[in-house]
């Protein structure tokens, strides 16, 4: 099935780019030159992946990310910022972006980050089809990577797609410590340390939705100097 790409970029030049060089790639693709629209096309459209300008006239792009995820909306966004908007590229991790493009970007970077992006969509698909249940309990904290559902304390959880992946790939290596720069690689499908602000964001997202007190975490562990593991205690 054609993976079906929403794109929210006022810049109407930048916005064609971004159209014609993802149709070139096989991917479905639908626009806005507004915030406004582009938050209303999010919320009533089906879409595999959303490419969000942080940087709009009516409603900015940290607002809609904000918007769409209280709204419970898991599907992946993709920010593009300014170069120089690291705060930025920050709070839009914060609120719920699962990466970040910085302008000006390449061509082969932008699919780059689509595909792996893309990726995680279809095999969040394949995980519904029926399989064996699988389901890790480590004490208060379960995980179905079947069902992609986490629940603490038999509440269920609302975790992006990659915060999900993030979660569960920490919890099948309990014990094992993994650098930024790995679980770049392993979770985003790329690696580049200018990037390991991606990593800091969503461990700390992960964590104010499973751990009881985000300040002294008990599943995801901070080992200083190198990366993170999960507790295997």
């Amino acid at each position: 099935m054609v993976s079906k790409v929403l794109i929210v970029e006022d810049d109407h030049d930048i916005n064609n780019l971004l159209a014609m060089n993802l149709r070139s790639s096989g991917y479905q693709i639908e626009s806005s030159e507004s915030g406004s629209q582009g938050l209303e096309m999010a919320l009533t459209g089906h879409y595999d992946l959303i490419l969000l300008d942080l940087m709009l006239p009516d409603i900015d792009g940290l607002e809609i990310c904000r918007q769409l995820r209280a709204k419970g909306m898991t599907t992946p966004i993709l920010m593009l910022t300014a170069k120089d908007g690291e705060i930025d590229r920050v709070l839009g991790l914060e609120m719920g972006a699962d990466d970040y493009l910085t302008k000006p970007f390449s061509v082969r970077e932008l699919q780059a980050r689509v595909k792996a992006l893309l990726r995680r969509v279809d095999m969040m698909k394949q995980a519904e089809a029926p399989v064996k249940k699988e389901v890790l309990s480590f004490g208060e904290l379960s995980i179905c990577p079947t069902k992609r559902v986490v629940m603490v304390k038999d509440e269920l959880i609302e975790l992006t797609g990659t915060e999900f992946d993030l979660l569960l790939y920490l919890a099948r290596h309990p014990g094992m410590v993994f650098s930024r720069s790995q679980l770049l690689d392993n979770i985003w499908g790329y690696q580049h340390s200018g990037y390991e602000h991606t990593v800091n964001s969503h461990i700390n997202r992960l964590r104010t939705k499973v751990e009881r007190d985000p300040s002294k975490p008990n599943y995801v562990l901070t080992v200083w100097g190198v990366g993170y593991k999960f507790n295997d205690v």
